[in-house]
């Protein structure tokens, strides 16, 4: 979205198209109703979540509200404080989730911050599911299916990942990587 101006009207649009009054988009998406009315004149700028309620309540992707709203190129930005994260089962693997919410189950990408001495493992992924890890700092190891692969600084390993698999930080030292899962 290039600013609140262009994705403003197209959410009007889409309102009216469905015959939704600014009450019924609210109730649907959960934003308010003055938060609504202040984006479709574009005098607030959307953020994220607001988007992403949007795009669900209208019942299409994120990618489509926003690829409408503009006249030739979106940008939108997250600030990393709406960036999700959890941790790996020891706790020791911080995941940052990059990748947008209606990319799910096709393509994934995470930032993997490990502490020394930690491991994130994973059951199978669907069939013919790959991942390809790119170590940033440090050296990570990957497990699959009884073989193990060090990878340090600067690789990339790619791997099927349609079988329970894992990487490790084996060492003492931190490492971190991007991972993106391909389905």
């Amino acid at each position: 979205m290039s600013s609140a101006r262009d994705i403003g009207p197209h959410i009007q649009r889409l309102r009216k198209q469905r015959r939704m009054t600014l009450d019924d988009l609210a109730r649907a998406s959960g934003v308010s109703r003055s938060m609504l009315s202040q984006v479709e004149r574009g005098q607030a700028n959307p953020t994220l979540a607001t988007v992403w309620a949007l795009a669900d309540a209208f019942g299409i992707g994120v990618s489509e509200l926003i690829d409408q709203a503009g006249p030739e190129r979106a940008i939108l930005v997250s600030p990393a404080a709406q960036i999700p994260e959890m941790r790996s089962d020891d706790g020791g693997c911080l995941i940052r989730v990059l990748s947008p919410g209606d990319s799910v189950g096709r393509l994934e990408w995470y930032e993997l911050a490990f502490q020394p001495r930690s491991v994130l493992a994973s059951e199978a992924h669907a069939r013919g599911s790959r991942e390809h890890l790119t170590v940033l700092d440090g050296t990570l190891t990957v497990h699959l299916e009884g073989h193990h692969m060090e990878v340090g600084p600067g690789a990339t390993a790619r791997y099927p990942v349609d079988s329970a698999h894992a990487i490790e930080n084996a060492t003492d030292r931190p490492a971190r990587a991007l991972l993106i899962v391909a389905f």
